[in-house]
């Protein structure tokens, strides 16, 4: 089995570091307007990552400025279908401008924490995909709901691990404790100095 390692990171958030990490990475999630960003900051990330030479994909999250999508909402699967295709499509029209294809799409924050252990709401999120275009590739972890929905709908996968801490997506807890777990080894979280890492089998 032939495998490629991703570095990813998320982009266009305001963070004021992302020149910074263009130069680490070989993909960028940019946000899409809905947790953070706008038109001009789209264009601005989507502009650098063309001269670094780096791919870019949306970063869909539920419609949530105020926590920065992260907080989890219940929506009905049809809204969150909604959503998404919309993000994507406003995404997908400024990279077009700029001559840019986009490559991935990953979802942010509660959106994508809630995704991989809910069925019905993966499933919304991989048909919005595949509705604007199926042959943008879905991060999500393996195993996942998402990845399984993404896979039910012809999508091209890769399967994430991270850096920032443990995902149990069965309970949707995060482990904030001082050691991390990367490629099955645990090292204290000041040795690690990575982006994510997006595993493509």
């Amino acid at each position: 089995m032939n495998l490629s390692i991703d570095l990813n990171a998320d982009l266009g958030e305001g963070s004021g570091h992302d020149a910074e990490l263009f130069e680490l990475i070989s993909s960028a999630n940019i946000a899409t307007g809905f947790h953070a960003g706008d038109s001009d900051t789209m264009h601005a990330a989507i502009l650098a990552a063309k001269q670094q030479g780096v791919a870019v994909g949306a970063h869909p999250s539920f419609f949530d400025r105020e926590n920065f999508g992260r907080k989890e909402l219940t929506i009905p699967a049809e809204e969150v279908f909604d959503a998404v295709a919309y993000q994507l499509g406003v995404f997908q029209a400024i990279a077009s401008a700029l001559d840019v294809q986009p490559n991935h799409v990953k979802p942010h924050g509660a959106l994508y924490n809630m995704a991989v252990r809910d069925a019905n709401l993966a499933d919304a999120i991989a048909r919005a995909i595949k509705s604007v275009d199926p042959k943008l590739i879905l991060f999500a972890p393996d195993k996942s709901e998402l990845a399984r929905a993404g896979e039910a709908h012809g999508l091209q996968i890769a399967r994430e691990i991270f850096r920032y801490f443990d995902l149990d997506f069965e309970r949707g807890e995060v482990d904030h404790g001082e050691q991390r777990r990367i490629f099955g080894h645990t090292r204290p979280i000041e040795d690690l100095d990575l982006p994510d890492l997006a595993l493509h089998r």
